[in-house]
């Protein structure tokens, strides 16, 4: 199937019509470096367009009975997994993404649609009756209003859905402006919502290589109440400054540090199982990645040794071959950027061990172990973003926890060890999210998010859906 069959909507989606610009936005194959399509670079006033579009049909979305507003999810769900195979190779052109890891990202994007379709019909309040029993006490929860939505490039569909979804089901209208690398599947996503009968203004998509001004012109609008951000920490603090001017209700996923921990009583084959999961998920781009092995010294050469030989088995590919087990990173920038990483760890005393070589063409890193890392190596505070795995031998429980907390991140967390003392070291560690003896953590039914400069609020879970909602209280008497 072609592009163009895949994805034949280039405008940006505003008020249920394709708004074409005469300024475009190339978009890259970062496993070719070549031009795979063109998208409409909109800017400010495509952005107000969107947002009058969800303001006008915000009261009549947010008065939609909950059972309509989740068949309407429902039916989201199921046009995704009909279509998993074309959003998958989407994904995998545009974004660099393999085809096992992009059908997997296809599960468990139409899984948000499903479980905040379930929720979108149960949504409570409360009866009781005040302390000095004065008057009654009834809460309501009722929708946020209208809301902005910014996505990055390494998940183009779950991020999109772990936002819209709460968002639709709560009786929100919104506008999402996707990461300028990867808009084709965001658009793809606004086409299938308008086939399950999604009214149109209600989702509308903004696609820009400009974000500042255009981000910067809905926040400015008093008529947009809500704004959640997955990003870096950086772009993260602005936006928040930013919001702080109309008191913009706000969600931050920002960036990781993920530390990996083995303990000495890990089963050290279901670690490295763990590891190559939790590490090379979507070749290491992911917030949640493993970003520093703290493996104890009495296991840390066997699970060195298992570890780097999974590692130099993959076979690195253009993301679209049915074989490739480690496509390219997003782009050339990117690949530097890791480099320099890598090349900064071995100028502090670290041996970097690189695993395989990379393809002739497009943004490719090989898979590498850096050993010999120091507590102080600059590598352990910094998201790598890559296939590069920094190895620190600890000697015991104490060690780990407190070089696993030693930095300002706190989103994910992987520990490998006995139940007991897997879950005593978890309890310890200063992030929202722990793998316990599990290399993955997301869910569509748990709460997602972090602590510490990784974010504020959570998506996902039952947290997800509160998100998006205002509590209302009457006091009454009678």
């Amino acid at each position: 199937m072609t592009i163009d069959q895949l994805s034949p909507d280039r405008g940006a989606w505003i008020a249920g019509e394709w708004r074409h610009t005469s300024d475009v936005t190339p978009v890259i194959n970062p496993s070719t470096g070549d031009q795979l399509a063109e998208v409409a670079n909109a800017g400010v006033e495509e952005m107000k367009a969107a947002v009058d579009a969800a303001s006008e049909a915000l009261s009549s979305w947010s008065a939609t009975p909950p059972r309509t507003r989740a068949e309407v999810l429902r039916t989201a769900y199921e046009l995704t997994v009909a279509r998993t195979d074309d959003i998958a190779m989407l994904m995998s052109l545009e974004m660099g993404k393999t085809l096992p890891d992009a059908r997997a990202e296809v599960a468990y994007a139409a899984e948000f649609f499903r479980w905040f379709g379930e929720q979108a019909a149960q949504i409570g309040g409360e009866f009781r009756t005040s302390p000095s029993g004065a008057a009654k006490i009834l809460t309501s929860r009722k929708p946020v209003g209208v809301c902005l939505l910014v996505t990055p490039w390494n998940f183009p569909a779950a991020m999109a859905t772990r936002k819209i979804a709460p968002a639709l089901a709560a009786g929100c209208t919104l506008g999402l402006k996707p990461a300028a690398e990867t808009p084709l599947t965001a658009l793809l996503l606004a086409r299938l919502l308008d086939d399950a009968g999604l009214p149109r203004g209600v989702v509308n998509v903004v696609t820009t290589e400009n974000p500042g001004p255009v981000v910067g012109a809905a926040l400015d609008d008093n008529r947009v109440r809500k704004l959640s951000f997955t990003g870096s920490t950086t772009v993260g603090r602005a936006l928040l400054e930013r919001s702080a001017t109309n008191v913009i209700r706000t969600s931050m996923e920002l960036g990781g540090n993920a530390p990996f921990v083995v303990l000495p009583d890990a089963e050290v084959e279901d670690a490295v199982e763990g590891a190559l999961i939790a590490k090379m998920q979507n070749g290491g781009q992911a917030c949640t990645a493993a970003n520093r092995f703290l493996v104890h010294r009495a296991v840390a050469d066997q699970f060195l040794d298992i570890f780097s030989h999974r590692l130099a088995a993959l076979r690195i590919g253009m993301a679209y071959q049915p074989d490739t087990q480690l496509g390219p990173m997003i782009t050339d920038r990117a690949v530097s950027g890791i480099q320099a990483k890598v090349a900064e760890a071995v100028a502090h005393g670290a041996t970097a061990d690189t695993l395989s070589s990379r393809p002739g063409r497009g943004y490719f890193h090989p898979p590498t172990v850096v050993t010999g890392v120091a507590p102080d190596n600059p590598i352990l505070q910094q998201e790598i973003f890559g296939p590069v795995a920094p190895i620190v031998v600890v000697d015991d429980e104490e060690e780990a926890v407190h070089l696993a907390n030693d930095t300002d991140a706190g989103l994910t967390a992987y520990v490998y060890g006995s139940l007991s003392s897997a879950l005593r070291v978890a309890e310890q560690l200063e992030v929202g999210m722990v793998g316990v003896n599990r290399g993955l953590v997301s869910d569509p039914a748990a709460p997602f998010g972090g602590v510490k400069n990784s974010g504020l609020g959570r998506e996902g879970g039952h947290e997800g859906l509160a998100e998006y909602q205002e509590t209302s209280y009457m006091s009454v008497a009678w």
